[in-house]
C-alpha cells in the first residue's frame, strides 16, 4: 500500500511513517514544517519506499495530486499544542478546520480511503466527575470567544465533516481520537508537559506545574498508539466510526512532577505557576481526562502496554541523545 501522511514530520505521524516503511508499505509525507521537524524523518531520507513533500495541506492542488498518487490517507497535520492554539487562533482555525477539508474534498474525489486524526480536546472539560470519556460522551466547552477552547471546536467540526463525507458521499473514513499521547520525538515547546518536565529535571532546571497541579491526565506511548492505528487502518470494521486510544491510568500533574524527578533521580525543584502567569487572562484547563477504551478493545483487542515509568525513560534517553 501506499500512504499519503500530512503532517508526518510531526510527533505521531513520523512514528507512523517508521512503523509503515518498516512494514513494507510506501509513504510520502506531506509536511510545511510549522510544528514539525525534518529531523524526525532523517532515518527514512534515503529510502526507496519514502518520500518528502514540503508543502502545506491548505494548498488544495496540491492536495488533490498527492491523495490521487496513493491508495490510503491519513491525515495528522494540525495546529497542535495549548500555546500554539492561545498564541495563534486563527492560524490554528484555518489550518485545522479548512486543511482537514481539503483533504476529505480530495479524497471523496478520488475515492480512497482516510484516517484523521482527532482529539480528547474535543471533549472540553467534560469528565471531571472523573466518569470515563467513551466516544459518545457529551462535550463540554467553555465560550467560543476564548481562543482555548478554538482547538477543541474545530477538531469536532473536523469529525463531523469526516462522518458526514462518509454517510452522505460513502467515504471510508476512521476517526482516532488520541488522549496524550508521548514519547520520543516530542518536545515541551508547545505546552507537552511530560517532555517539558524531563528536559527540565535533566537540566537541573525547576519543573513548572501550571494550576494547582491537582488537574489529572492519563498518558499512552507513542508506540503503542501508532500500534492502535495500524490496526485499525488495517480493519474493515473500523469504517464510519471513532476510536479513543489511550492509556487510563490516571495521575495528576503534581504526581506525575514528583515521579519524573524521582525517575531520573534529579535535584530539580518544583515550582508552582498560577495559569493567570503562564497563559493569557481568562484560560480555562479541565480537571479530569480519562478515556474509555472498551471500543477499540472489543473491535481489535487493542491496549496499551507501556507504563509510565517506561515512557519518562524513553522521553530522557531521546533528550540526552539529541543533546
Amino acid at each position: 500500500m501506499k500512504y499519503l501522511v500530512t503532517g508526518g514530520a510531526g510527533f505521531i505521524g513520523s512514528h507512523v511513517c517508521d512503523a509503515l516503511v518498516a512494514r513494507g508499505d510506501s509513504v510520502v509525507v506531506l509536511d510545511n514544517l510549522s510544528t514539525g521537524v525534518s529531523h524526525n524523518l532523517d532515518q527514512l531520507v534515503g529510502h526507496p519506499s519514502f518520500d518528502f513533500i514540503s508543502g502545506s495541506i491548505l494548498d488544495v492542488e496540491l492536495v488533490n495530486r498527492l491523495v490521487g498518487s496513493v491508495d490510503h490517507v491519513l491525515h495528522f497535520a494540525a495546529a497542535v499544542g495549548v500555546f500554539t492554539i492561545v498564541d495563534k487562533p486563527l492560524e490554528s482555525l484555518t489550518t485545522n478546520l479548512r486543511g482537514t477539508e481539503n483533504i476529505l474534498d480530495a479524497a471523496s474525489v478520488h475515492k480512497k480511503p482516510v484516517l484523521v486524526a482527532s482529539s480528547s480536546e474535543i471533549y472540553g472539560s467534560a469528565g471531571s466527575d472523573g466518569v470515563p470519556l467513551h466516544e459518545e460522551s457529551d462535550r463540554v466547552v467553555g465560550s467560543p470567544l476564548k481562543s482555548r477552547w478554538s482547538y477543541s471546536e474545530a477538531k469536532a467540526i473536523d469529525e463531523s465533516l469526516a462522518i458526514f463525507y462518509h454517510m452522505e458521499k460513502g467515504l471510508p473514513v476512521r476517526l482516532v481520537r488520541f488522549f496524550n499521547t508521548v514519547g520520543p520525538r516530542q518536545v515541551g515547546s508547545y505546552g507537552m508537559v511530560v517532555p517539558r518536565f524531563v528536559e527540565a529535571a535533566l537540566a537541573g532546571t525547576p519543573l513548572a506545574v501550571y494550576g494547582t497541579g491537582n488537574q489529572s491526565r492519563c498518558f499512552c506511548h507513542v508506540a503503542d498508539a501508532v500500534a492502535a492505528v495500524l490496526q485499525l487502518i488495517d480493519s474493515e470494521a473500523a469504517v464510519g466510526q471513532v476510536f479513543n486510544v489511550g492509556n487510563d491510568f490516571e495521575i495528576t500533574i503534581g504526581e506525575l512532577a514528583k515521579k519524573v524527578v524521582h525517575s531520573l533521580r534529579s535535584k530539580s525543584s518544583i515550582e508552582m505557576i498560577p495559569y493567570k502567569d503562564a497563559y493569557a487572562p481568562g484560560f480555562e484547563d479541565m480537571q479530569r481526562r480519562v478515556p474509555d477504551i472498551s471500543k477499540i478493545k472489543s473491535l481489535i483487542g487493542w491496549a496499551p502496554t507501556r507504563d509510565l515509568d517506561a515512557i519518562i525513560s524513553a522521553i530522557a534517553a531521546s533528550l540526552r541523545h539529541n543533546h
